[in-house]
């Protein structure tokens, strides 16, 4: 069983960080995913195409993917500058769960219903479980990523940092293309090569995707999301989900009565006590993460109509809690200082803003919340 938490190298709440508009790439980190010229990359490349040549690949598929590939600095700008967030379970879950995912997520189980309960029926993994990982992953298809994963890919193999790993993932793309599941224009993903509705790395795609609507192609990167869906499923699935026992669920709740737990966790004291089951440790197989496997099975529920967690998290450092943050992202953003949202969560966005009202109002520039800031805001 691959591991793609191998592959994504950060905390749970990294996983985030693509569906959180304050961790939005600039326009210059957009211009830097062009390709460039590169001699280096050029000389990499001709040497790895007898390698590839080596393993089977076709040289038609060999000069197929590489027609139009380049060097993407962008890409090792992102590789070298990973940040690893630390959020709180109560900040993790305000994105991961927030209003909008469950409601998005609400619609989509109701929309392809059809289609996951015959995915449920022949992998045994409950629908609202996929359509959590969705929304987790890239927001239920609309974040799926349109960097051109050959030249992502090879990019990063020819950087070296990690470039065994990274060609092993460059070599099983090719394979992907000679297949014929998809073409080199369409197989776009993620700046390190993550592709799909469900983010599937191209090894973890050879072992695990499935042609699930039958047109004879394995086909993550349409619109429709069938197939990526049931791949997740059959992902799932391999790596020993239980059919009928729930993930998990807060201490005294139903979910967390219906059997012996394998272990009870409490990331944050204060916070819900959550009894988990077999299938949480599957779920981090998917992605190898506490907080990530707590964020799916939470917003499954959620989805499936659930209902919170009933525990208080309490304030935070500051004295603050959840609420009193989103209402001061809500007071900033009508005073004229935008933090791009009020999940309670925050971030680059919302630091900016406090530190222009700050600025403007003659106040130490921390860019930090504070409940004399929420009294000032008129909170």
């Amino acid at each position: 069983m691959i591991d793609r938490r191998v592959f994504s190298m950060g905390l749970g709440a990294a996983i985030l960080t693509a569906c959180s508009s304050s961790n939005a790439p600039s326009s210059a980190t957009a211009t830097r995913m062009r390709a460039v010229p590169n001699a280096g990359w050029d000389s990499w490349v001709a040497n790895f195409k007898g390698r590839a040549a080596s393993q089977g690949i076709s040289q038609t598929t060999i000069n197929r993917a590489f027609q139009g590939a380049g060097y993407l600095p962008g890409v090792v700008e992102r590789d070298r500058n990973q940040v690893e967030f630390k959020r709180s379970l109560e900040d993790y879950l305000a994105i991961a769960a927030s209003d909008e995912r469950i409601s998005t997520g609400k619609q989509m189980l109701q929309r392809y219903n059809g289609t996951l309960s015959q995915i449920e029926a022949q992998y045994g993994v409950d629908k609202d479980v996929i359509v959590a990982v969705w929304g987790l992953e890239s927001r239920y298809g609309s974040r799926r990523g349109d960097v051109p994963v050959v030249s992502a890919l090879s990019t990063l193999a020819y950087d070296g940092r990690r470039g065994q790993f990274f060609e092993s993932q460059l070599i099983a793309a090719m394979k992907i293309l000679q297949n014929g599941d998809t073409t080199p224009d369409n197989m776009t993903g993620s700046w390190a090569g993550a592709m799909g509705h469900t983010q599937f790395i191209p090894t973890s795609y050879l072992a695990y995707a499935v042609d699930f609507t039958g047109d004879g192609r394995r086909d993550i990167w349409s619109d429709d999301p069938t197939d990526s869906l049931a791949s997740t499923a059959a992902y799932l699935s391999r790596a020993g989900w239980v059919r009928g026992q729930p993930w998990g669920g807060e201490v005294g709740s139903a979910a967390a009565n219906s059997g012996t737990p394998v272990a009870v966790l409490q990331p944050q004291n204060p916070g819900p006590r959550i009894a988990v089951f077999r299938n949480f440790q599957v779920i981090k197989r998917y992605n190898n993460s506490d907080s990530y496997a707590i964020g799916v099975g939470h917003l499954s529920d959620r989805i499936s109509g659930g209902a919170p967690f009933q525990a208080s998290f309490g304030p935070d450092e500051t004295g603050l809690t959840l609420e009193d943050r989103k209402e001061i992202q809500r007071r900033l953003t009508s005073a004229g200082y935008d933090t791009q949202g009020a999940d309670g969560v925050i971030g680059k966005n919302s630091e900016a803003a406090i530190s222009a009202y700050q600025r403007a109002n003659g106040l130490s520039v921390t860019g930090k919340p504070s409940v004399e800031l929420l009294r000032r805001l008129g909170g």
